[in-house]
């Protein structure tokens, strides 16, 4: 349920501006997580992303200083990392997940600082559901895909029956843990499924990816999906003594084929902010002399690396661009593409403004250097910031200029 009231962007109030009310519940018991993703030419060590950088994933684990909601200041719920090997070992990647704090894991360090990869996804998790345990860490993998997300499922107790029993059996069947993010999973690999590509066919998959259309076009319908089951909640589970269910689902998705990244950055309302989610692009990534002390350099106009996260690895402003609130972020060929998700939650004018206070409740916005608070849909500042990040503007498939 929405009201006129204010929007609250960076600690100040905007009057007019649409709020939400929401139960109580949903304010004390949800935390947020972090994913970051690393997609690059050529191999890396993983201490030079998840450990050694200023503001590191692992850091981030202990002290999310970026962060603006400061009452749940750590990620201490397990952690995970996946990452893909070479050819001759198989095309499903390896995945280490721990429920001991990211920060206090001995054996992450060791790893790190032995194991290189092209492509690499790593996850802090502080707990919206399911319980402590390895099996509800993220990232989920199936076969050659790889999964992370960072958010919740609107009414997601309500919803979880419904979702279950509309996905294939041998998706259903897959799943371990008791998460909403990796029944989010099994619902993408039931669309995949749905659309002619069969998630099992690892002889026809496995080599050269299912392409990341086909990726972006299968996570566009699991957001559809999760959108009609919370719609589809009934009055009597709506109509509860705390205020009733929030229908605002936070969908920060990540999926891969060990070929093409594709990143959700979205909320279910048309007026508020999603989560935060940035990316960085450039030919290098380096130490500059201090420790911890990282930079992209950018020699051309080349993206021979491209990495992605909730909040950035350094405080470097014209290092990071933000995603857009409701759009997809396609890494192919280190090509990145940008393109709206055009739902009835989407907004093509660029002067909207979204409120970040439903997000910032959830601890789920950042303030780091050179963020916008209200991108729900690119404004031209931040348009301009895009395009001189990724070179030549190409058309996207659903006609919207690429990083516009």
């Amino acid at each position: 349920m929405s009201k006129q009231g204010g929007r609250q962007d960076n600690n100040v109030l905007v009057p007019g501006a649409p709020i939400h009310t929401a139960p109580l519940s949903d304010y004390v018991y949800t935390k947020r997580a972090n994913l970051q993703v690393y997609k690059g030419k050529d191999e890396i060590l993983l201490s030079k992303l998840i450990l050694e950088p200023q503001h590191s994933i692992l850091t981030q684990s202990y002290d999310s200083r970026l962060r603006l909601d400061h009452r749940r200041p750590h990620n201490g719920d397990g952690f995970g990392l996946g990452y893909y090997t070479p050819p001759t070992l198989g095309p499903d990647p390896c995945i280490f997940t721990s429920i001991i704090p990211a920060w206090n894991c001995i054996n992450l360090s060791r790893l790190a600082s032995k194991t290189t990869s092209s492509l690499i996804f790593a996850h802090v998790r502080a707990t919206t559901e399911g319980s402590l345990s390895d099996s509800n860490c993220h990232p989920f993998a199936h076969g050659s895909l790889m999964w992370m997300h960072n958010g919740n499922i609107a009414g997601w107790r309500f919803v979880k029956r419904a979702l279950a029993l509309d996905v294939g059996r041998r998706w259903f069947m897959g799943v371990q843990g008791n998460t909403d993010s990796e029944w989010a999973f099994a619902l993408f690999l039931d669309c995949l499924d749905r659309a002619g590509y069969d998630p099992d066919h690892e002889e026809e998959y496995g080599r050269s990816g299912f392409g990341h259309t086909v990726l972006r076009k299968a996570m566009l319908q699991t957001i559809q999906r999760i959108n009609q089951f919370v719609a589809a909640i009934s009055p009597p589970d709506a109509r509860r003594e705390d205020g009733g269910v929030d229908s605002r689902s936070l969908l920060n998705f990540a999926v891969t084929d060990g070929h093409s990244v594709v990143c959700t950055r979205y909320v279910s309302s048309k007026t508020d902010e999603a989560a935060s989610l940035y990316f960085s692009s450039g030919t290098n990534w380096r130490c500059m002399g201090e420790k911890g002390q990282y930079k992209m350099e950018r020699r051309d106009k080349g993206a021979d690396i491209v990495l992605v996260a909730s909040e950035p690895l350094t405080f470097e402003r014209d290092n990071w661009v933000t995603v857009p609130t409701n759009s997809t972020i396609t890494i192919h060929k280190q090509t990145v593409l940008i393109h709206p998700i055009l739902d009835e939650f989407y907004n093509d004018s660029p002067s909207y403004q979204r409120s970040s206070g439903y997000a910032v409740s959830k601890g789920l916005v950042s303030n780091a250097p050179g963020a916008t608070q209200s991108a729900g849909t690119p404004n031209e500042e931040n348009a301009e910031e895009l395009k001189e990040k990724l070179g030549e503007v190409e058309k996207g498939t659903e006609g919207m200029e690429i990083a516009s």
